[in-house]
């Protein structure tokens, strides 16, 4: 027996003889012990839970209440998703809400009982707070799967029903009653806004009128919403950079293979759009998993700095555990304070990543 073998042997004679006798038949080969599965990371690691609301708002300062990503709420959950509006309207007064913002990923799987739910907590709203949203990929096709552009978003959130409103500015002009693509606008403290709600990948021709309306209202502070533009680790998606490397990128979704890849990812909006204007001041999105967190600040041409936020709770327990996100502008007319808060759970949410302070550039108003 050569050496290499005898102390093979020598070690498998020890490991047999370690184990009790009696625990496998003679001649079966032991059974290898396996590996504990990794636990999930707990809901709230990195929180830093605080009990309450956050602190009454700065004298002359707003609000604008954003909702990311319900659709758990609208499948699973519709009390939590109408004590988030409920919570904003008992809020508007003390807090100076002006406008509700909703991210997209209205519903999760694009059915009529969905819609229904979500059209009853947003509809909370009508008579005392503007609010306007985006399509998320999972507004698109049946089952949600983004197979092509057909949604029930217009059965019951049709053109027809803002039109009137003081807000509304107008809808992407090649589809004039539908209400994927959009822009408002509201002023409040002495500030005139425009907000740019843009579809899930937007197509081409979108950006085009896109650009065509933000080129009309330059001295409008210009909110972009839009489902997916930054990711979870502070980069904007890029399709051409890094490709499934990001994952849940527009390019990725069979909307893209239908459509010979009409689409439009966060560097493409960057490139297309928001940098060709210097009246943008802040991008919002949901859609992104992980710790569904995020923010980029990059400089446009003429050296203002916009900055964009990627914020999205569905990952949490009870579909998102009804978190929501209030953004307090101060009288300064640059600085805006970050605040999440659950009115399910009566916490708000002090981590680096949830309590921040983003200071937006002045529009030019020569």
């Amino acid at each position: 027996m050569s050496e290499m073998n005898r102390r093979s042997a020598i070690k498998q004679a020890a490991a047999l003889a370690a184990i009790p006798f009696g625990s496998f038949a003679f001649g079966q080969t032991p059974k290898k012990e396996e590996a504990p599965k990794p636990k999930e990371p707990a809901p709230y690691a990195d929180a830093k839970l605080v009990k309450g609301e956050p602190p009454a708002i700065a004298e002359k300062s707003f609000t604008i209440a954003v909702l990311p990503d319900t659709q758990h709420y609208s499948e699973k959950h519709p009390k939590t998703y109408l004590a988030q509006t409920q919570y904003i309207l008992d809020q508007q007064k003390a807090r100076n809400i002006q406008a509700v913002l909703h991210l997209g990923d209205i519903t999760n799987r694009n059915t009529v009982a969905e819609w229904e739910n979500a059209s009853a907590a947003m509809k909370k709203l009508d008579g005392h707070l503007p609010w306007f949203f985006c399509t998320g990929n999972h507004d698109y096709s049946e089952g949600g799967g983004c197979k092509d552009r057909t949604t029930r978003l217009n059965d019951y959130f049709p053109a027809k029903m803002f039109r009137d409103r003081p807000t509304f500015g107008g809808t992407y002009d090649k589809e004039p009653d539908r209400m994927e693509n959009s822009y408002s606008l509201f002023s409040v403290g002495g500030r005139d806004f425009m907000v740019l709600a843009l579809e899930f990948g937007p197509r081409a021709d979108v950006i085009r009128w896109a650009n065509t309306v933000v080129g009309k209202h330059p001295k409008r502070e210009v909110i972009l919403i839009t489902h997916a533009l930054i990711y979870f680790d502070e980069t904007r998606y890029n399709w051409k950079k890094y490709g499934t490397k990001q994952s849940w990128n527009p390019h990725a979704y069979p909307i893209a293979k239908a459509t010979n890849d009409d689409v439009t990812d966060g560097e493409e909006l960057w490139d297309k759009l928001i940098s060709k204007h210097e009246n943008f001041i802040l991008t919002l999105n949901g859609h992104v998993l992980n710790d569904g967190l995020g923010r980029v600040t990059t400089t446009t041409p003429a050296g203002r700095d916009v900055p964009q936020v990627l914020v999205n709770f569905q990952m949490k327990p009870n579909g998102g555990d009804g978190w929501l996100r209030l953004l307090e502008f101060k009288a300064d007319g640059r600085t805006v304070e970050t605040w999440d808060y659950s009115p399910m759970l009566k916490m708000r949410n002090e981590s680096a990543q949830n309590r921040f302070t983003m200071t937006t550039a002045p529009v030019k108003l020569a």
